[in-house]
C-alpha cells in the first residue's frame, strides 16, 4: 500500500485534533462558543456515528502502523501547550465572566478525560520508554497517574472479579461506583506495586516505586499550574483534572458492567473472554477513542495497536446498543441506565452462563477474590 493510501486510512483517527481550535476559540470569544467542546466531543461524534453506522472491519495484522500511532505521540506536547497556555491566558481574559471560565475549563477536562486519558492507555500499554513516558505525562496532567499501576497490575488481571475496583457490578448506579472507585483504586494501585517490590525483597520506598514518579510529575504540573496562572489558574487545573477523571471512570463504568467471570472455587476463576467486556462498532467514535470500544480485543492482547484491535461478533463479545458517548450520558441517570442495560445483562447471564443460580455473589462482589 501506498504512502498516500496509508495516509488517508489513518487520518479519520486524527479528528481528535478539530477540538484544539474549539478550545482556543471558546477562550478568544467567550459567550457561547464555551460550550462548543463538549458538545463536539459527545454528539458530533454521535451524530457521525448515526450517519456512518458501523465498521466491523479487521486491519490486516500485518499492516504498518505509523501513520496511527503518529497521533498519540503528537498529542501529549499539543495538550501540554494547549492546557497551560489556557490557565495562562483565562486568568487574565477580561472578557470571560466566572460562569464561561469554569464552563471552558471543563470542556478542556472533556479533552484531557476523553482524549488525553484514552491516548496515555495506549500509550502506558507499549514496550518503547518514550511512549510510556508520554503516557504518564498525560496522566500527570490530569493528577491521575496511578492509573497506569492500577490498570496493567490490577485491572487486566483482575478484570470481571471482586478484586478488580473498576468492574462495575450490577445494579452499581455510577454515581456510587465513582465514589467507591476513586479511593479504591488509588489503595489498590498501590499495594500492586507494593507487592511487586516486596517479590523482589525491596520495600515500598524503593526509588523503583514508581508512585515516586508520579508524585513528581503531579506536583511539577501544579507548581507550572500555579507559576503561570496564580491561584485561580491551579483551581482551573484542578476542576479539569476532576472532569477528567470523571469522563475516564464513566468509560470504565460502561466497559464492563454487570460482566464477570465465573468463580470455579477456591478463589479461582475462569480465564478472561471476549464476553466479559462490552464492545461497539460505532465507527466515527471509535475513531475518536482511536478503537477503545473494541474492548474484548484490548483484553486478548493489551499491547496491540489500536488500529490492529479486532472486531468480535455478538456471539462471542456483548454489544452496546450507542457508542460511548451516549452510553456514558446514560450512566449518568441510573433508572436510565438500568432499563437499557439489565435486561442485556441477564440475556447475558442466560447465554454463557445457565449453569449459575445464584448470582447474588456476583452482583456484591462477595465470591473469594483471586487466589
Amino acid at each position: 500500500m501506498s504512502t498516500a493510501a496509508q495516509i488517508r486510512q489513518a487520518i479519520p483517527f486524527w479528528m481528535s485534533l478539530l477540538l484544539i481550535p474549539l478550545a482556543v476559540l471558546g477562550a478568544m470569544l467567550g459567550g457561547w462558543t464555551v460550550v462548543l467542546l463538549p458538545i463536539f466531543t459527545w454528539y458530533f461524534f454521535s451524530l457521525l456515528d448515526a450517519m456512518l453506522g458501523l465498521n466491523a472491519d479487521n486491519l490486516d495484522l500485518e499492516s504498518d502502523t505509523r501513520w496511527y500511532r503518529a497521533i498519540t505521540l503528537v498529542w501529549a506536547p499539543v495538550q501540554f501547550v494547549l492546557l497551560f497556555w489556557m490557565i495562562w491566558y483565562v486568568p487574565q481574559a477580561a472578557h470571560l465572566g466566572t460562569l464561561e471560565t469554569i464552563v471552558l475549563f471543563f470542556g478542556v477536562g472533556v479533552i484531557t478525560g476523553t482524549i488525553g486519558i484514552t491516548y496515555a492507555h495506549e500509550l502506558m500499554h507499549q514496550k518503547p520508554k518514550v511512549e510510556r513516558w508520554m503516557g504518564d505525562l498525560l496522566l500527570a496532567m490530569v493528577l491521575y497517574s496511578h492509573f497506569r499501576s492500577e490498570h496493567l497490575q490490577v485491572h487486566h488481571r483482575h478484570v470481571a472479579t471482586p478484586r478488580d475496583t473498576v468492574t462495575a457490578r450490577y445494579n452499581e448506579g455510577f454515581h456510587r461506583f465513582f465514589f467507591r472507585v476513586l479511593p479504591q483504586s488509588a489503595k489498590s494501585a498501590f499495594r500492586a506495586e507494593a507487592a511487586m517490590l516486596a517479590r523482589k525483597g525491596r520495600k515500598w520506598t524503593h526509588l523503583s516505586n514508581p508512585f515516586f514518579r508520579y508524585w513528581a510529575l503531579q506536583a511539577a504540573m501544579l507548581a507550572f499550574a500555579l507559576i503561570l496562572g496564580g491561584w485561580v489558574g491551579l483551581a482551573l487545573f484542578l476542576w479539569q483534572a476532576l472532569v477528567a477523571i470523571w469522563q475516564l471512570e464513566l468509560v470504565n463504568y460502561v466497559e464492563h458492567y454487570g460482566l464477570t467471570r465465573e468463580h470455579l472455587g477456591g478463589g479461582k476463576y475462569e480465564h478472561v473472554k471476549p464476553r466479559h467486556s462490552w464492545n461497539a462498532t460505532h465507527k466515527a467514535t471509535n475513531w475518536l477513542l482511536i478503537n477503545l470500544q473494541r474492548h474484548s480485543d484490548h483484553h486478548y492482547k493489551p499491547d496491540r495497536r489500536f488500529p490492529l484491535l479486532q472486531n468480535y461478533s455478538e456471539d462471542d463479545a456483548p454489544q452496546l446498543p450507542y457508542g460511548y458517548p451516549i452510553m456514558t450520558t446514560a450512566a449518568m441517570v441510573p433508572p436510565l441506565w438500568r432499563r437499557v442495560m439489565n435486561r442485556r445483562v441477564r440475556a447475558w447471564r442466560k447465554t454463557h452462563y445457565p449453569q449459575i443460580t445464584d448470582w447474588q455473589p456476583y452482583n456484591k462482589a462477595s465470591n473469594p477474590p483471586p487466589a
